[in-house]
């Protein structure tokens, strides 16, 4: 064998080892596929998903639909080949991982954040459709996550409203932060917490960790409702950007009429307690999952917009929902008038 041969064969077997590594190594990229929908205004397992109490509710054949979008794990290897052929499917994205996972978080804390921001989502979104209906609501601080095995666990629950901790009132989840940090060792933490229509005094032994005196729980902005609603949504769907479609849901259910007029209106984007819409991710598997499931109408994020466009939303309808407002203004335009001028994203900006 000559030289020439022997080095050929080498170079040969060395671009075949490099592509296979290639397609085989992890790649710092997640996926996104469309995901499920779900009317916010039907049953699930028998039971209203949007659930009120002490007030008088309106159910109709409407469909409100929050859609979903299928991202890879933090823990999935994603080699080139699944890059490659997920970047082929016009239905799919590629989007580098730390556009959408932080650096040092683990799967638990990834799915912690989630539910965090779906309790805070929906309590935006009540208090969004309720300041619409000129119902008060009083801005307070709630917990929102209580960690499983920590002090807290069994005596704090999510939505308890924390009105004084060791006395002093708590005007801001930074108040419990720095009273639960400054509690010398081996004291307990005094809570009084507002749940349900009853007030209680819960005392908590904080345990010591890494980071300081911990009882295991976060908090954030919540709302004091004057009645109770709430959105029954699998634990296994999490985030915040089904805010918008929350909102709209408890507006339909909590007004006579159905405000679809029984059609099937989709859609996305985050909310915050005064209607704002935020933006989200996936946009274009979101509107994809939207159009198969029969929707005529999809809201879409002002912030989204230039996304948006070019995504495959067939005949459905692409309207630019700024806040929640706009976003009941343009369906009841719709309802009235399928061809009348609405806020539209098939110009940028």
């Amino acid at each position: 064998m000559t030289r020439r041969t022997l080095a050929g064969l080498i170079a040969v077997a060395l671009l075949f080892g490099l592509w296979l590594a290639a397609l085989v190594l992890p790649l710092p990229y997640v996926t996104y596929s469309p995901g499920i929908t779900v009317d916010v205004l039907a049953e699930d397992q028998g039971k209203e998903i949007i659930q009120v109490n002490g007030h008088k509710t309106y159910r109709d054949d409407g469909e409100i639909r929050m859609t979903t979008v299928y991202v890879t794990q933090r823990e999935a290897h994603i080699s080139l080949f699944e890059v490659m052929r997920a970047w082929m499917n016009d239905e799919r994205a590629v989007v580098p991982f730390d556009s959408v996972y932080r650096e040092g978080q683990t799967q638990d804390e990834d799915e912690t954040e989630s539910a965090v921001q779906m309790v805070s989502s929906q309590d935006a979104a009540i208090a969004a459709a309720l300041r619409e209906l000129k119902v008060k609501v009083t801005a307070v601080t709630e917990v929102l996550s209580v960690s499983s095995d920590m002090p807290a666990d069994g005596k704090l629950k999510v939505r308890d409203q924390i009105v004084s901790v060791n006395g002093k009132a708590v005007d801001s989840p930074d108040d419990i932060i720095k009273a639960v940090e400054g509690t010398p060792a081996g004291k307990q933490v005094t809570f009084q917490v507002r749940r349900k229509d009853a007030v209680k005094k819960v005392a908590i032994k904080p345990e010591k960790t890494e980071d300081g005196p911990k009882v295991g729980i976060i908090t954030g902005p919540g709302y004091d409702f004057p009645f109770d609603v709430s959105v029954d949504i699998p634990d296994s769907i999490g985030g915040p950007s089904a805010g918008l479609m929350f909102s709209l849901a408890i507006y339909d259910t909590l007004t006579p009429g159905s405000l679809t007029d029984g059609e099937i209106v989709a859609g996305t984007g985050t909310i915050d307690g005064e209607g704002k819409v935020g933006s989200i991710g996936g946009i274009q598997q979101k509107i994809v999952a939207a159009r198969k499931s029969g929707a005529r109408l999809f809201m879409v994020p002002p912030d989204n917009c230039d996304d948006a466009i070019g995504a495959q939303n067939g005949d459905m309808r692409l309207v630019k929902a700024t806040t929640m407002h706009d976003a009941l203004n343009a369906i009841k335009s719709w309802v009235k008038d399928h061809d009348a001028e609405l806020p539209t994203c098939t110009t940028k900006g």
